[in-house]
């Protein structure tokens, strides 16, 4: 059935937020260091997603019905396989002393001022070649903590660092989905939507090198005694086979496998129910995360149901119509890009659910079809990484031990890329070619 386009059906998301950011600020005021672990985002999202089925049933929507195919939503099952395995092999390859053979292995060459730039280029290029900033934040993130230890740096801002590459590959490679998504939207080839793209990216990523290289304060990282050279395997599998293109549940489960492998034939006393227990353990870890992601999940279905994504892109529309110009185009396309990907945290889904309406604006405000593409592919990547609730912020932050909010800051190159990228808005648009007739 069609239902109206609504603005109540948004406040379920604003409930959360408010609960989640709300009794984080309280007990921080009140003396507490972690105050923002007092109340758990999944139990804080209960409320919201109460008043979300409340809302849908009013609008006469099959609201727990609606609410479990959200869950079970193949994209929010698929982050959740993503979450266990990147849990496990972190666990894994801790435990067998992977880690401590990395820092062993050659990051004590590096100087002090190169390793958090170091970490944005490995990830920035991994997640280039893969398209994924997930699979990016899984591979490379256990190598990236063992480092901030070793080195003496802040977890937050090593693990920033990775966020940072992870959103920059995703953002431009041409075989992300976010990408295709946009491209396809918009009516123009992915390269085309790359060559805009890269305009923007390019400058963003060079003030953040430039920023890396003097905000940290890393000591001299010493090498490990008695790190067995064998065990930077699983990492290396681990990044290769990536790199090669195999999906990123294969590739995890393969390099948790070899991990325990390594294990088996390196450690002392390290067998199957050893094994078994880390992965347990790894799994556990990542228990809070995963749980979010589904009422994440449901909770965006129901907003969506309900009429509140259309009632956003009918606002935006229609303040776009009431403008005219390059200008007006530009910014309604990043804003219906924002506001869509904060309610339903899933780039791709917001790109695909924004798309239409955002190739209406651009046609009419005449923005070319590669640089609506590029605009609606920036704000979500960046936006998406900065989102507390965002799967992104979420799996790193669980295999860095820190809070959402503590990253959401770090993540510089995000912050950047939004800077440069409005700076280019504000621009004169530049003259485009006529073709030949």
């Amino acid at each position: 059935m069609n239902v109206r386009p609504s603005a109540l059906a948004l406040t379920p998301l604003l409930v959360f937020l408010a609960l989640f950011f709300g009794a984080g600020l309280y007990f921080t005021a009140h003396g507490n260091e972690m105050g923002f672990y007092q109340l758990h985002a999944p139990v804080a999202i209960l409320p919201a997603l109460a008043l979300g089925l409340w809302i849908a049933h009013r609008n006469g929507v099959k609201a727990m019905d609606t609410l479990l195919a959200g869950i079970g939503d193949s994209n929010i099952i698929l982050m959740c396989l993503i979450f266990l395995l990147a849990g496990a092999f972190a666990m894994v390859t801790k435990q067998i002393g992977a880690v401590d053979a990395v820092v062993s292995l050659g990051v004590g060459a590096l100087p002090p001022a190169l390793i958090l730039p170091g970490l944005f280029l490995v990830a920035g290029f991994l997640s280039l070649a893969v398209g994924t900033s997930m699979g990016t934040i899984a591979a490379v993130s256990p190598i990236a903590l063992g480092v901030s230890d070793a080195a003496g740096l802040d977890r937050a801002l090593v693990i920033g660092a990775v966020i940072g590459g992870a959103t920059f590959g995703d953002n431009l490679s041409v075989i992300s989905d976010t990408a295709i998504a946009a491209a396809r939207t918009q009516g123009c080839t992915v390269r085309e939507k790359f060559r805009e793209n890269l305009r923007i990216a390019l400058p963003a990523a060079l003030l953040t090198l430039l920023v890396l290289a003097f905000v940290g304060d890393a000591s001299p990282v010493e090498a490990v005694e008695h790190a067995s050279p064998w065990l930077v395997l699983p990492y290396v599998l681990v990044l290769v086979l990536a790199v090669l293109g195999l999906d990123v549940l294969v590739v995890l489960s393969i390099g948790l496998l070899v991990a325990g492998l390594f294990g088996f034939f390196s450690g002392e006393d390290y067998g199957v129910a050893t094994f078994a227990g880390d992965i347990y353990a790894g799994f556990e870890s990542v228990v809070e995360i995963t749980l979010l992601a589904l009422f994440i999940g449901g909770l965006g279905a129901l907003i969506k149901a309900s009429g509140g994504l259309d009632w956003l892109a009918a606002q935006i529309t229609r303040i776009a119509r009431g403008n005219s110009g390059r200008r007006t185009g530009e910014w309604s396309i990043a804003a219906l890009a924002t506001v869509t990907n904060i309610f339903t945290a899933n780039n791709t889904v917001a790109i695909l659910i924004s798309g239409g309406v955002a190739r209406d604006i651009a046609e009419r405000h005449a923005v070319p079809p590669p640089r609506a593409a590029s605009l609606l592919d920036i704000f979500v990547c960046s936006v998406q990484s900065l989102l507390p609730y965002g799967a992104q912020i979420l799996l790193a932050a669980s295999l860095a031990g820190l809070s959402p909010l503590v990253l959401v800051g770090k993540a510089h190159y995000c912050w950047f890329l939004v800077a440069v990228t409005i700076v280019f808005m504000l621009l004169p648009a530049r003259r485009q070619p006529v073709a030949a007739s």
